[in-house]
């Protein structure tokens, strides 16, 4: 298989947004990447976006079982789902965390936008399984394993929901780790919207670029970084400083 770094990583390039394909200049990678192109059915939105994440565990799957560290960049949250699975296909039993300026912890009945990424956390965490977690086998993971980090751009469903719920929210210069491997999942909305132009959902106020890659820096050097999980949420457009952003994510 094509892709693979010398430091023992693969980088999978998932040029989707939901199931809608993007044009190949609006997910430059740096260096080598296999491209996932699921086969699609004639299906229900979720059934799709099932296809899409079950190919993506697969490959995750086959590079974990292989010792590497898997990297997915895709143009959306919801495919972090396919990287969790793909590491229990492999028999780990990741934590997450979740850095993102939005909460992700919608469900179809409290959400207003109807945007399914802004369920995508909520989804890994056990809501609605018959949507995904079911066809893709996943198995949710424990409230306790999981951070949200800079989350800060929040609707009062989803602050209702972490006042609550036991979900631990963290800034960037503060992490605390869950025990164990880990899946490292970086929406790039987490970066101050005033950094990053083009993002579909910007949000001011947030760290800086240099915070969160230094942030994501200090987990790597943990060790317990088992994937890695992209998401490069900005418009179907070529974006030089979102390309740039990218560029020094995975650099790390």
């Amino acid at each position: 298989m094509g892709g693979k770094l010398a430091c023992g990583v693969t980088i999978f390039r998932v040029p989707y947004h939901h199931d809608e394909r993007l044009a190949d200049d609006s997910l430059v990678l740096p260096g080598a990447s296999v491209t996932v192109e699921p086969e699609f059915p004639d299906g229900t939105i979720w059934e799709r976006l099932a296809s899409l994440t079950g190919a993506v565990a697969a490959v995750v799957a086959e590079d974990a079982k292989a010792g590497a560290v898997p990297t997915v960049v895709s143009g959306d949250c919801l495919v972090a789902l396919g990287t969790i699975a793909g590491l229990q296909r492999a028999g780990l039993d990741p934590g997450l965390l979740w850095f993102d300026a939005h909460g992700d912890v919608h469900t179809l009945e409290t959400t207003t936008s109807g945007y399914l990424g802004g369920l995508s956390l909520r989804l890994a965490l056990g809501a609605h399984p018959d949507l995904l977690a079911g066809p893709l086998g996943l198995r949710p993971l424990p409230i306790e394993r999981a951070v949200l980090v800079d989350g800060r751009d929040l609707d009062p469903a989803e602050v209702a929901y972490l006042a609550t719920s036991g979900l631990v929210r963290q800034p960037v210069d503060a992490l605390a780790l869950p025990d164990g491997p880990l899946v490292l999942h970086v929406d790039v909305d987490v970066i101050d919207s005033a950094e990053l132009p083009g993002l579909r959902f910007p949000a001011p106020g947030g760290p800086s670029t240099g915070d969160v890659l230094e942030a994501v820096q200090r987990v790597l050097a943990t060790g317990r970084v088992a994937a890695v999980d992209i998401a490069g949420t900005w418009h179907d457009a070529p974006n030089s400083r979102a390309t740039e952003t990218l560029a020094a994510l995975l650099a790390s």
